[in-house]
């Protein structure tokens, strides 16, 4: 089937993935479902038209209220629109391709009476796109393609540079590698990449910035363990976490893994990692595998003390706490669709009990790291405050990398946030 003939099926499947997001499922949820029923579509066309239409929020909202007649449209068409304003805003097809297609995808969808109306605002999307661009601009939410909230957030956060954070989060990611320091150095594997044509360039310590993203599957020695996929934000975790060779270490929220296999590449440590979700666990321990790394891998919640912890102190515990993924959101799109402003006090509440929880397990004189991949304060200075003023012994520490506490999406990595917290003996 030729690239033009898949567009209906893709435009299609896409449109049902992303009503269903909007719906309140998330993107990966979808694809797994996908995965086990079957794939029709090939993966990177539904990647390439999912990511690139819950990348514009507001944009194709807006753009489908203003060119809709007849009212709000069935949520399965209005999907479709949407995917299909991406379609012809990626350049890829021809214009008069998406619009055939788009409705030859009505079909496909058994929504036969819409076929006039998604002709009909797709063309006038093509007759009016320079005044729609005026409206366009006018919203917040259509201009810069995040939630209402989300953008005051940002803004009153980040003053100087909340506009370059929200078109970060627009972007696509960069793709970069971690070395494995146990088995090649970060200038022999950066030489081996560039013998396979491969353009890349270091970042620090284990880091590989690659020019063109590619599947991890055709990196030299990923299957045998010298290289995996890590963003170089995520990297710092395993760099300020202090490690000596011989400590019990904690990885406390630890699937799918990469910071697990960076702390276990970078010294001789005993680590315990857990999660509660079992097939998040499997994953972590097929990570692992690959790497020739091990671990005690524990399917529970870090909260519950009395279900895994055997009372033994340890020398070092990550907090890599579930949160909003503010800062990570051009690589989980479907985030800016899914979250609401009153998930934050939920997020905040859960990441303080995971901290109140842990500390009770941490030696003294241990260091506890605290990372989220969020830019939102309340779930970063704003809780590390307060937990430090409301905790006895405890004392905040600089990074031993010497950067500050968050770093912003940018061009070499993607938004997170560290806090080491010590405790006093």
């Amino acid at each position: 089937m030729n690239t033009v003939a898949a567009l209906a099926p893709a435009l299609r499947d896409a449109a049902r993935m992303v009503a269903r997001v909007a719906a309140g499922r998330s993107l990966a949820e979808e694809f797994s479902r996908l995965a086990e029923e079957g794939l029709e579509t090939p993966r990177a066309a539904l990647l390439d038209l999912t990511h690139g239409t819950l990348r514009r929020y507001g944009r194709v909202q807006l753009i489908v209220r203003e060119l809709s007649r007849r009212g709000q449209p069935d949520a399965l068409v209005e999907a479709l629109l949407w995917c299909s304003l991406y379609a012809l805003e990626s350049g890829r097809y021809a214009e008069y391709t998406v619009v055939d297609q788009a409705v030859r995808a009505c079909g496909l969808l058994e929504r036969w009476t819409a076929k006039g109306y998604v002709n009909g605002v797709l063309r006038s999307y093509l007759r009016e796109r320079g005044a729609l661009e005026k409206r366009i601009r006018a919203s917040d939410e259509a201009r810069y393609q995040h939630p209402q909230w989300w953008i005051d957030i940002l803004r009153s956060t980040y003053p100087r540079e909340w506009e370059e954070v929200l078109a970060a989060g627009n972007s696509h990611p960069p793709m970069t590698l971690r070395v494995n320091a146990q088995r090649v150095s970060v200038p022999q594997y950066a030489a081996r990449l560039a013998a396979a044509g491969i353009a890349a360039r270091p970042l620090g310590g284990q880091a590989l910035l690659l020019e063109r993203a590619l599947p991890a599957e055709r990196l030299p020695g990923f299957d045998e363990g010298e290289v995996s996929v890590q963003d170089a934000g995520a990297q710092r975790a395993a760099r300020c976490l202090d490690l000596v060779t011989g400590q019990r270490v904690l990885d406390a929220c630890a699937a799918p893994g990469g910071k697990a296999a960076h702390i276990l590449e970078s010294a001789q440590v005993a680590l315990t990692a857990l999660d509660a979700d079992a097939a998040r666990c499997a994953r972590l321990a097929r990570n692992l595998e690959r790497l020739a790394l091990g671990a005690s891998i524990r399917t529970v919640d870090c909260t519950r003390l009395e279900a895994w912890w055997d009372g033994a102190g340890f020398d070092r515990i990550l907090a890599d706490v579930p949160c909003s993924a503010s800062g990570v959101a051009r690589r989980h799109p479907d985030v800016k669709w899914l979250r609401r402003a009153a998930d934050l006090p939920a997020f905040a509440a859960r990441q303080a009990a995971i901290l109140d929880a842990l500390w009770q397990a941490l030696a003294p004189d241990g260091k506890l790291l605290y990372v989220t991949c969020s830019l939102f304060p309340l779930e970063n200075e704003q809780l590390v405050e307060a937990f430090v003023a409301r905790t006895p012994r405890a004392r905040r520490l600089p990074l031993p990398d010497g950067a500050p506490a968050q770093w912003l999406p940018g061009a070499e990595h993607d938004g997170f946030y560290y806090a080491l917290i010590q405790k006093q003996a």
